[in-house]
């Protein structure tokens, strides 16, 4: 008989079918990587990472808004050790207070600030000479130009003011002279700069020594200035700009709406719709629509005046036309307060923007148009009117409702008058007591007074009387 040979029983991989083994080799491939990966990681981060360039863009007036949209960059650029802070900005000048918010701001920053005049076409007139030349490195783009920094006061001509604005004067040079020759940015062209109004050219700029730098891009700018060294509070610096990762940082949506109403017209006309809508809710209160958007309005309204050099003695006299407007309408008649209020108004309008600090002469006049005072003193006065010619036809309506609502009605005598009785009014009974003579039941009745829950009635005229159905003979 034949033996059975038996066959070897194999382990391991051997035992496995042939995908199984490709299986477990794939397995044993992707343990070894992941086994490398873990020893390479550590090294690969350890390795410098290069440090972001922050960069910030102003296109406008300098104001408290754009105190606060470089005070946030700054933060951040601080926060994240930044390699520089890129500042470009385009402005015909602005508020003196917001502009030495921003120079203070730049020459205590702890990252490197560059400020660029950009793009070509742009300028740094006034407040922004004075940002320009406080930058670590200052720099412009071909076709752009700088200066025009003389402080202009728009009130008065007197000769107190005349000592004023040479006190202004005295003051905004010797800050100009002394901010640029902290950055060694030219300190006599400066003086001149704010007593002169002399503006440059970024080519006449760059020779004056004013500022450091002309590149025609943001790129350009970081390799020029790439190994210069700047001067910061904790000592100096060398800027590692060139590759460095450029990180953006524009304006949030609500910056760029304050931005967007932050001009005296815009800020004017939403005080005044916002007053209208409030006159107008007062008047129909439940209406919804008018306050919502009057209080919306108003409230933007005051947002834009506390970015701008406003007069509170002007948004005084306005909230104080908007309350005698209001008063108004409960009173019978157009008088003595609406013409206080129609004053207060105008007056309000015209010393809505009194500058109370200095503003560059490139920089258009902060004051409402005043053809635009025309328009809305027209608007707002046409809608309380007809808020009024309203309310005068209402109040010459006779009521609807009460006792006195049911004077001159007309009625039927259910029963003979004399002098007292009932009477039908449409589907009420009341008693009713006829004072001129006695009334005949069936006869028409004419309310000429209420006492109580008695009516006093008279006779109705004769045509009432024809066409009375319920009239029937005495008996």
């Amino acid at each position: 008989m034949r033996r059975l040979r038996r066959k070897p029983v194999r382990r391991g991989l051997a035992s496995c079918p042939r995908v199984s083994r490709r299986v477990a080799r794939a397995v044993l491939a992707a343990l070894t990587l992941c086994a490398a990966a873990s020893i390479i990681a550590p090294l690969v981060s350890a390795q410098p990472r290069s440090a972001p360039v922050y960069f910030l863009e102003f296109d406008g007036v300098v104001n408290p808004l754009s105190a606060r949209y470089l005070a946030r960059g700054i933060a951040h650029a601080q926060r994240d050790r930044a390699a520089a802070l890129v500042l470009q900005i385009n402005t015909p000048g602005g508020l003196d207070s917001s502009m030495r918010d921003m120079v203070e701001r730049i020459l205590n920053c702890d990252v490197p600030v560059i400020v660029y005049v950009a793009p070509p076409g742009a300028r740094a007139a006034s407040a922004g000479m004075f940002i320009t030349i406080a930058a670590g490195v200052a720099a412009m783009a071909p076709g752009t130009n700088i200066g025009a920094a003389h402080p202009v006061s728009l009130s008065g001509g007197g000769e107190e003011d005349k000592t004023m604005a040479a006190k202004i004067e005295e003051d905004a040079a010797a800050f100009a002279r002394s901010v640029a020759q902290l950055r060694d940015h030219n300190p006599e062209w400066a003086g001149r700069a704010v007593r002169e109004s002399v503006s440059v050219t970024a080519q006449e700029a760059l020779d004056l020594g004013v500022i450091d730098v002309i590149a025609p891009n943001l790129n350009e700018l970081l390799k020029q200035v790439n190994g210069r060294k700047v001067e910061i509070p904790g000592g100096e610096v060398t800027l590692d700009t060139a590759g460095a990762p450029i990180r953006p940082m524009p304006m949030t949506a609500l910056e760029r709406l304050l931005a967007m109403i932050a001009d005296p017209n815009i800020a004017y006309i939403l005080m005044t719709v916002g007053m209208i809508g409030l006159i107008a809710e007062l008047y129909h209160p439940g209406a919804i629509f008018p306050g919502v958007t009057g209080g919306i309005c108003m409230v933007l309204g005051l947002a834009a005046l506390g970015m701008l050099p406003t007069s509170w003695a002007g948004v005084a006299l306005l909230l104080l036309a908007m309350g005698l407007f209001i008063a108004e309408l409960f009173h019978h008649g157009f008088g003595v307060l609406g013409v206080g209020a129609t004053v207060a108004f105008v007056l309000g309008s015209l010393l809505l923007f009194v500058p109370v600090t200095p503003v560059s002469p490139a920089m258009p006049a902060v004051r409402v148009s005043p053809w635009l005072i025309v328009v809305m003193s027209g608007l707002l006065l046409s809608v309380v009117l007809l808020i009024f010619r309203a309310r005068m036809v209402m109040w010459r309506k006779p009521p609807v409702f009460g006792a006195e609502a049911m004077i001159g009605r007309e009625g039927v005598a259910l029963s003979t008058l004399d002098p007292f009785g009932t009477v039908r009014l449409d589907s009420e009974v009341w008693r009713a007591e006829a004072r001129d003579g006695p009334v005949e039941r069936g006869e028409s009745v004419r309310v000429v007074k209420v006492e109580g829950v008695t009516l006093v009635v008279e006779l109705a005229p004769a045509e009432t009387q024809a066409q009375s159905p319920d009239k029937q003979p005495s008996q």
